[in-house]
């Protein structure tokens, strides 16, 4: 654990304030879930939850069925984190943080589709670029990406693809809801 330095009182009401710095670089956004965590030396620890990190390895499954229907790399992601993936390393990619492209993709709550020409990378520290990105929406709120990446054997993506992720995001975000 690594220690920030920084200092806060609990006010009347429980409250305590992250600082704004710890927000910014964690990307603590107001409305984000927190797990609150506890341990016998008396340590408090707050965590991103992610709905879909709990459900990892169910969308490790669909991811490749994804992969394999539409012949491209896939990855499944939280707000924050690539949580599953399929027709790409799972070293390379689980767990790394999304890139701001993505992460306004989602915000847009909007479903994009690019050429693989153009340069839209979805992973930090990862060369593969975005083709179609559809957000996951569960009861209103936009909780991750269905992405569908450019690999070395396929530069484009089909209608039909489209279809698919669109159909991925809704049945994962149905999934999330019950």
């Amino acid at each position: 654990m690594k220690a920030t330095g920084i200092v806060r009182r609990i006010d009347d009401l429980g409250r305590v304030v992250i600082p704004k710095e710890i927000r910014r670089t964690m990307r603590i956004r107001e409305g984000d879930p927190l797990e609150i965590y506890t341990d016998a030396g008396g340590e408090v620890i707050f965590k991103k939850y992610s709905p879909i990190g709990e459900m990892a390895s169910f969308a490790g499954q669909y991811a490749e069925a994804l992969g394999t229907s539409t012949k491209l790399s896939v990855i499944i992601c939280d707000r924050d984190h690539c949580v599953a993936a399929a027709g790409i390393s799972k070293k390379e990619v689980l767990e790394r943080r999304i890139t701001p492209v993505l992460e306004e993709i989602m915000e847009q709550r909007r479903t994009v589709s690019y050429e693989k020409s153009e340069n839209h990378l979805a992973l930090e520290g990862v060369d593969r670029n975005i083709l179609i990105a559809v957000p996951i929406i569960v009861s209103g709120d936009v909780t991750g990406a269905v992405v569908l990446l450019s690999n070395e054997t396929s530069e484009k993506y089909e209608e039909s693809d489209l279809k698919i992720a669109a159909v991925a995001a809704c049945f994962l975000g149905k999934q999330m809801e019950e």
